[in-house]
């Protein structure tokens, strides 16, 4: 697409919270590609310093853009919030097997954390536009008070919300709080709900059942089963994170983008079962095994898409089989992308760390 008036960054600045995570990372490469100036803010502990490494943060010894910091840090926060032009919220404790076995960590990351940098953006007015970025995980299995059987196959944007987990409760309330402070404030925002993100740099999180494109690739690398919760059959939408990074940047200046909700997928539905059959395609001998549906993970659907492209003017540029055979020729070609732990893990031990996270 022609770029707009309205689409120029040069020289903005942009705080993205989180900003050292795989999302972030790749929006912090957008961003400076389109002239503007990246401030990152992370507590650096979502990921290992090989993992921050691969995501091009490393420790954040000499990086001028990395401020190693707590979102909950409110002084912190509004000095950061202060000198920005656009504000992306993109920090949280973002698995859900995480926030199911610590939900102390999920509300002050989540909800503490999320509302300190409300608050600040919030007493900012020379923000321009905060993003937040929420989860397709609020729609849960769909409309709950459809039966299973009969609900849509796509997700759209005003239908009834019905979380599973934690995680995505925390990013329900995550919007809603969004509404409630900045409308109040007369600040200007947008809220985007990203579905299955995947691509190079996504390294799983150990326990978790998700991020199968990064999970299957890995421990079919390693020799070990592909483990097909639900026997594949649930439906995901998956998109490209340099897709994901590309509309984030959009829907900083999209003017038809203030005080909107948006989708960011593709509207194409891909069975978990037809990645494991991908992955497994480039690995002779790969074996592909059913196993037990995690109790907290959504059946899926696809992304109504109707939205985002009016409003953004925009559509995902890569298929998801093509994005499946880069990732996997990523990792292949990545020293250090598959995390230690994922190499002493069994079928047995993966199941048992799905089957019932405790809170602690």
């Amino acid at each position: 697409m022609t770029a707009q008036l309205h689409d120029d960054l040069t020289g903005a600045r942009v705080l993205i919270t989180g900003g050292a995570g795989f999302i972030g990372a790749a929006l912090r490469a957008t961003l400076t590609r389109a002239g503007a100036r990246p401030v990152l803010l992370d507590d650096l502990s979502a990921y290992g310093p090989t993992t921050l490494t691969l995501l091009g943060t490393g420790t954040g010894t000499g990086d001028p853009d990395l401020t190693v910091g707590d979102i909950n840090d409110e002084q912190l926060v509004r000095r950061l919030v202060a000198g920005a032009d656009y504000v992306v919220h993109a920090a949280a404790h973002s698995s859900v097997h995480g926030c199911t076995t610590d939900p102390d960590k999920a509300f002050r990351s989540n909800l503490a954390g999320t509302d300190t940098v409300l608050r600040a953006v919030a007493a900012a007015p020379q923000v321009r536009r905060f993003v937040l970025l929420s989860t397709a995980q609020v729609y849960g299995h769909g409309a709950p008070h459809t039966p299973l059987a009969e609900r849509a196959g796509y997700f759209t944007e005003a239908q009834p919300l019905n979380p599973l987990n934690i995680y995505a409760n925390s990013k329900l309330w995550a919007e809603g709080h969004t509404r409630h402070l900045l409308d109040l404030a007369e600040r200007d925002y947008t809220i985007l709900r990203p579905f299955s993100v995947y691509g190079p740099g996504q390294v799983p999180k150990q326990g978790a059942a998700s991020w199968v494109v990064a999970q299957f690739t890995m421990y079919a690398a390693l020799g070990q089963q592909l483990l097909l919760n639900n026997g594949g059959r649930q439906v995901r939408d998956f998109i490209h994170r340099d897709d994901v990074a590309d509309a984030l940047r959009l829907s900083l200046t999209a003017p038809a983008a203030s005080r909107q909700t948006l989708n960011l997928g593709t509207g194409t539905q891909t069975s978990v079962r037809e990645v494991a059959d991908r992955v497994a395609g480039h690995f002779p001998g790969a074996e592909i095994v059913d196993a037990p549906r995690v109790a907290q993970d959504p059946l899926g659907a696809c992304a109504d898409t109707t939205l985002m492209r009016t409003v953004l003017e925009w559509q995902p540029a890569t298929g998801v089989m093509g994005g499946i055979d880069s990732y996997v020729d990523w990792v292949r070609t990545t020293p250090n992308a598959i995390p230690d732990w994922m190499r002493a893990e069994t079928s047995t031990s993966r199941i048992r760390a799905w089957s019932a996270p405790a809170p602690r």
